[in-house]
C-alpha cells in the first residue's frame, strides 16, 4: 500500500510540474507575440510616413521637373535668338567688308584693260611706255581677276573622316574624293549631284593609285591626277596620274628637302597641289624650320619646275590655302578652332599684297578647313571641314592699278 501511495505522490508531483513548465512556454511565447505585434505596428507606422515622404517628395520632385523644362525651353528660345543675330551680324560683317575692303593695288596697264580704255597721258614719253610693255610681257599670270568675297555657301554632306579632300575636274563634271590623310584609292563620282545621292564617300569607281597618296593636297586638272607621294624614308614625290589610261604619266622629285607640312594646322599636307586659270602650282614648306610657304609654278605637261617665290606667308596658324589668277590666299585660324580667315595675300605678279587685298572672312561652320581646291571655271571651291563637304562661290572682281 505504501508504495502505491508513494508512486501517487510522484505522479502527482510530476503532473504539477509539466503544468508549470507548459504555462511558463505559453506566457514566453505569447509575450514573444505580442513584442512582434508591436513591432509590426511600429513598422506599419513608419511605412505609413515614408510613404506620405514620398509622395510629397514626388510632388516637389515634378515641381522641379517642371521647371527645368520651362527654364530649358526659354533657355532654348535664347540659344535660337542669339544664333539668329550671330548669323545677322556674320552676314553684316561680310557685307561691310565686301563694301569696305581695300582696293587692291596695281599697275596703270590693268587700269585701262578694266576701264576698256586706252588714254595715255601726252606727257609720258617713249621710254616709259616701253618699260610699261616691258612689265607686261615679264608677268607669269596674264589673268586680272582678284578675289573679293563669297558670294554663297552650300553644305552639301558629312561623309568620310574629318579630315580629306574633294575636287572637281575643271574640263568635266567629274568629282574626285580623297577620304582621310593618306591611302591608294580615290572615289570618283560623275558629278557632284552623284556624289551628294551617295550614302558615303564610296562612289560610282574606285580608283587604285599604284602608289599612296600622302596628305589631302592633290589636284585634279584636264584629265590628270598630281598628287605627292612619299614612301618610308623615300623622298617626297609629286606623281601625275592619266586618269582615263590609268597609268603614271610622270614622276618629279620634290623641289625641296624639307619633309614638314606646309600648314601649320594641318601638319599632314607635305605639300598642296592647286590648279587655276594659269595650269598647275605647288605650295610647300622650303625647309622644317622654315616660317614662310613656299610658291612654285609647275609645268603640267612635264612636272618641270619653272620659277620658285617666298610667298612670305607663315606656315604657322594656316589650315589651307588656294591659288586664283596667279593669286595665293592662305586661310588662317586658331587651334581652337574659330573662324577661317584670309590673312595673307600673294600674287606672282607683286601687283596684290597682303596689306591692300580685302580682307576675308568664312561663314562659321563647324571646326577648321582640312582643304580648299578652287576650280576655275566655276569659279568655286571645295571645302572638308571636319567630315563636311562644302561648296563656297565666290565674287570675284579685276584687279586695280594705281
Amino acid at each position: 500500500m505504501k508504495p502505491l501511495f508513494v508512486l501517487l505522490v510522484s505522479t502527482a508531483w510530476t503532473l504539477t510540474g509539466a503544468q508549470h513548465y507548459y504555462q511558463g512556454l505559453m506566457d514566453y511565447l505569447e509575450n514573444r507575440l505580442l513584442a512582434i505585434e508591436d513591432g509590426m505596428q511600429l513598422w506599419h507606422q513608419q511605412s505609413h510616413r515614408y510613404h506620405a515622404e514620398m509622395l510629397d517628395f514626388g510632388k516637389l520632385t515634378a515641381e522641379v521637373v517642371e521647371g527645368l523644362k520651362n527654364e530649358h525651353g526659354a533657355l532654348l528660345r535664347d540659344l535660337e535668338g542669339a544664333g539668329v543675330r550671330v548669323d545677322r551680324a556674320e552676314r553684316e560683317m561680310d557685307f561691310v567688308e565686301a563694301r569696305t575692303s581695300p582696293r587692291a593695288c596695281a599697275a596703270r596697264a590693268d587700269k585701262v584693260v578694266e576701264q576698256e580704255a586706252w588714254g595715255l597721258e601726252e606727257s609720258r614719253g617713249e621710254e616709259e611706255e616701253e618699260e610699261a610693255w616691258e612689265e607686261l610681257t615679264s608677268r607669269v599670270s596674264d589673268c586680272v581677276e582678284i578675289l573679293s568675297g563669297i558670294r554663297s555657301v552650300k553644305i552639301l554632306k558629312r561623309a568620310g573622316g574629318p579630315k580629306g579632300m574633294w575636287t572637281r575636274d575643271p574640263r568635266s563634271s567629274t568629282v574626285y574624293v580623297f577620304n582621310g590623310t593618306s591611302g591608294d584609292a580615290i572615289y570618283q563620282f560623275n558629278s557632284v549631284r552623284d556624289f551628294s545621292r551617295s550614302a558615303g564617300v564610296s562612289g560610282s569607281r574606285t580608283v587604285r593609285l599604284p602608289s599612296e597618296w600622302s596628305g589631302p593636297g592633290g589636284a585634279v586638272y584636264n584629265g590628270y591626277l598630281y598628287y605627292v607621294t612619299q614612301e618610308g624614308d623615300a623622298d617626297v614625290r609629286v606623281v601625275k596620274y592619266d586618269l582615263l589610261s590609268g597609268s603614271v604619266a610622270d614622276v618629279a622629285m620634290f623641289p625641296a628637302e624639307s619633309r614638314a607640312g606646309v600648314y601649320g594646322l594641318n601638319p599632314e599636307t607635305v605639300a598642296d597641289l592647286a590648279a587655276d586659270d594659269e595650269g598647275l602650282w605647288l605650295l610647300f614648306a622650303p625647309s622644317d624650320d622654315g616660317p614662310n610657304i613656299g610658291l612654285a609654278k609647275m609645268d603640267a605637261a612635264t612636272l618641270d619646275i619653272e620659277r620658285i617665290w617666298d610667298t612670305r606667308c607663315p606656315r604657322e596658324n594656316a589650315e589651307a590655302a588656294f591659288v586664283v589668277c596667279g593669286t595665293v590666299y592662305v586661310v588662317y585660324n586658331t587651334r581652337l578652332a574659330s573662324r577661317s580667315r584670309v590673312q595673307c595675300v600673294f600674287d606672282v605678279n607683286d601687283v596684290v599684297v597682303s596689306e591692300e587685298a580685302p580682307l576675308l572672312y568664312f561663314p562659321r561652320r563647324y571646326g577648321a578647313h582640312a582643304s580648299l581646291k578652287y576650280n576655275p571655271e566655276e569659279r568655286q571651291l571645295y571645302g572638308w571641314d571636319d567630315g563636311y563637304q562644302i561648296i563656297y562661290r565666290l565674287i570675284m572682281k579685276r584687279k586695280l592699278l594705281a
